[in-house]
């Protein structure tokens, strides 16, 4: 993990795993979850980390283990201590930051991995999407103890579930199909499917500035925003990586401001609406970079 200008950089390794998501805390500034699996993700155990941030570095709070790797993880929106994680095995956990063991609860219906878990953004619900190598989306309730829906509808893995921060119960699904898909919790088939990249779709991600806009980043290299009023032209293409985009998000501070990650070791700051829209190409690490998240408390850090 590094910064962005502005607040201390830092550093810490944990060795043996391989990082695959980091999530700010939207409670705890300089608080961070990171979802971890050994050899890759293709055997072994997985670890979910709660890392800190303080004056001397990045600090390990606490660390919880699971018997199969850890491919995303999300904060509870209700519990500042509660996060959910989903695993190689298909399932999902529930953890508690303020207590050592874990997990709370484990939820096993996904057939095959599990590799996207979202908690939503928008007030008055607390549902938790989660997406699958087995094609589905799932609707969860952390308070009930079963799936609530089951999202079908993809012809390939499902890489990425994020809600919309603006409508409720409306989330995005990013596939190895190589479509962008938009799901309505209240309505039973998806509501619009994107053809969006001629190739996997690894990653997505919701502007918080306007509803109707996502990216998408693929296995192309190439990052594209869609505007779902119109679906024909993608509203802004961003070159520069050389492998395949693992992760994108959008600023919570600007709204035409992007950061991603790749296969290629970097990670870009992107401005989208600027003539030359690659502000940064940062190259601090040294393995594929699978993991990314914008602080909402410290603006610049990521």
């Amino acid at each position: 993990m590094g910064t962005t200008a502005g607040g201390a950089g830092g550093a810490l390794r944990l060795p043996g795993l391989h990082g695959y998501a980091a999530e700010f805390s939207p409670y705890w500034p300089g608080r961070v979850a990171c979802a971890a699996a050994q050899y890759y993700g293709m055997a072994g155990c997985g670890t979910l980390a709660v890392l800190e941030q303080n004056e001397g570095g990045i600090v390990l709070l606490r660390s919880f283990d699971w018997n199969d790797g850890l491919f995303d993880v999300t904060w509870s929106e209700n519990n500042e201590h509660v996060l959910i994680t989903c695993s190689g095995d298909g399932s999902l956990q529930i953890w508690d930051a303020a207590k050592t063991k874990g997990p709370l609860q484990v939820y096993k219906e996904h057939t095959l991995e599990a590799y996207s878990v979202d908690w939503s953004q928008t007030r008055g619900e607390q549902l938790v999407v989660s997406g699958s190598w087995d094609q589905t989306a799932k609707l969860w309730d952390p308070a009930v103890g079963k799936s609530l829906c089951t999202f079908k509808g993809h012809e390939g893995v499902i890489y990425s579930t994020i809600w919309s921060p603006h409508i409720p119960g409306c989330f995005a699904s990013a596939s190895g199909d190589q479509t962008l898909r938009i799901w309505d919790v209240k309505a039973p088939g998806v509501k619009l499917v994107i053809p969006a990249h001629q190739a996997e779709i690894l990653s997505c991600d919701w502007c918080k500035y306007d509803e109707n806009l996502l990216v998408t980043g693929a296995v192309d290299c190439s990052l594209k925003g869609w505007d779902l009023r119109n679906i024909r032209q993608p509203v802004f293409v961003l070159l520069g990586h050389t492998y395949a985009i693992r992760r994108v998000k959008f600023s919570p501070f600007h709204a035409t401001l992007l950061a991603s990650c790749s296969y290629d070791f970097t990670v870009r700051f992107w401005d989208f609406s600027k003539p030359s829209p690659l502000l940064e190409t940062v190259e601090h690490h040294t393995e594929f970079t699978c993991g990314l998240d914008l602080s909402l408390h410290n603006r610049g850090q990521v």
